[in-house]
């Protein structure tokens, strides 16, 4: 049965849709589309249920947005980034909880994990941090940013070995770069860079990134739902990779929609090419089957741990394995289709191209980068020790 935050999705999808054209000329989603997403709730679906969340199952959290990726890929992928932090944050001081979600649930915290700055310890429990961070996505609409920091020694350096954290800002102790996204896809994510100059945060704002991976974290904030003892290597990617698979549905629906009436140069109806129509029906499934993969794979590490069940780390191998190649199928299949679209699919004018922009810039992304996610599961698969680098993204 459909989750509410889905059928409301749903229901706003033809004006999600409609809007997408308008994000992309800002470079950043509307005033409207950010308040539809905040209609239907779908950034709440992972936020804790004391602070108005749903702390819903975490293969809803896919389905939705997908679902919204569909009708506007910009819209989509905000809603898998930036969905997913209430994740994390659950994880973490209660104060802080209290802080974003007190006064309004529906506050949103964007992020950069990358550690660009070095976090420096001092007096009173905190630490303080400059530096510059691209890809914000969404920050126009955030109040609060996930930052990732090297943890220093108090002179300015990172300690050594490197100690990687993530920071939490308010609005307040950041800037935004207004001109930094100037891209050739998801142009209406307005993933701006972030500039901080020596902001102090304190220590209850910050976590370290091997505690939110190793389950530390989730078994110090007490909280019995399973979705927060998943790991943050295959909750972080589930929401971006949900993005991508829906980018390649809202484009197979389009294309389809192109051809019912579309007639070739060469006088013959498209629904009579057994060409196109063999590329369509390969990449709807094609498609179908990463939605699926993605989906039942998270569903049943999920499951797992309900059923008391801690997944190995071949488990959740296995799951970043699958879901590095859910994005990668889909967006194949994407090409395939795309380019049996016929010329009016390449008019700006037309989705077909946005679409198609869109899926590629979304397998740029860091996760969905192929190599570390199959050599460590192939490692994995043969009884070989994995380096410890190739762990943190599992």
């Amino acid at each position: 049965m459909a989750h509410e935050v889905i059928k409301r999705i749903e229901e706003a999808g033809p004006e999600l849709a409609s809007l997408a054209e308008e994000n992309e000329r800002l470079g950043k989603l509307s005033d409207r589309t950010a308040e539809l997403l905040r209609q239907t709730g779908v950034i709440r679906l992972l936020q804790p249920t004391d602070f108005g969340g749903y702390a819903a199952h975490p293969r809803d959290f896919a389905a939705a947005v997908m679902a919204i990726a569909a009708n506007d890929p910009a819209a989509g992928w905000v809603s898998g980034v930036v969905g997913v932090h209430p994740w994390e944050l659950a994880q973490m001081d209660r104060k802080l909880q209290q802080e974003i979600w007190g006064e309004d649930p529906d506050t949103w915290v964007a992020s950069p994990y990358m550690p660009n700055g070095v976090a420096d310890p001092i007096e009173n429990d905190s630490y303080v941090l400059s530096g510059r961070w691209p890809f914000s996505s969404g920050s126009d609409h955030c109040q609060w940013d996930f930052l990732g920091a090297l943890k220093g020694t108090g002179a300015g350096a990172p300690i050594m070995p490197p100690e990687v954290m993530h920071v939490v800002l308010p609005r307040s102790d950041y800037e935004l770069v207004e001109d930094s996204w100037d891209v050739v896809g998801l142009s209406g994510t307005g993933s701006k860079d972030v500039v901080v100059d020596q902001a102090v945060i304190p220590a209850y704002r910050t976590v370290t990134q091997a505690d939110i991976s190793d389950g530390t974290a989730s078994a110090r904030s007490g909280r019995p739902e399973a979705v927060y003892k998943l790991s943050f290597g295959v909750m972080f990617p589930l929401g971006i990779t949900a993005a991508v698979v829906g980018i390649c549905e809202g484009a197979l629906k389009t294309h389809l929609e192109i051809q019912k009436d579309r007639v070739a140069v060469t006088g013959v109806q498209v629904r009579d090419d057994p060409y196109v129509l063999h590329a369509a029906g390969e990449a709807a499934a094609e498609i179908e089957a990463s939605r699926v993969q993605l989906i039942e794979g998270i569903s049943r590490l999920h499951d797992m741990i309900e059923d008391g069940i801690e997944p190995s780390i071949e488990d959740r191998s296995n799951q970043r394995r699958n879901q590095v190649r859910c994005a990668w199928r889909a967006v194949s299949a994407l090409d395939e289709i795309f380019a049996r679209s016929g010329g009016v699919a390449i008019r700006k004018s037309s989705p077909m191209q946005r679409y198609w922009r869109d899926a590629h810039v979304g397998l740029q992304h860091m996760i969905h980068v192929d190599g570390a996610p199959y050599h460590s599961n192939a490692l994995h698969k043969m009884g070989l020790e994995t380096p410890p680098g190739m762990l943190v993204t599992i």
